[in-house]
């Protein structure tokens, strides 16, 4: 659950480089927001570890 917190204050942290990306043309914003999205990946592959792990010990 801890996990799942830590995913939503990625996005939130992630959404003002994502507008400056998207509306403004930043560069500079756009890698920030890949390595966001990198991040966010990582976080969302040790989620689903652990829903599995904890699925299968029941």
């Amino acid at each position: 659950m801890e996990n799942f917190g830590k995913v939503k204050e990625l996005i939130a942290s992630v959404e003002v480089d994502v507008v400056k990306f998207y509306e403004n043309g930043n560069a500079a914003a756009g890698t920030r927001v890949r390595k966001g999205m990198q991040d966010l990946k990582n976080l969302a592959q040790a989620i689903r570890a652990e829903v599995t792990e904890k699925k299968n010990a029941k």
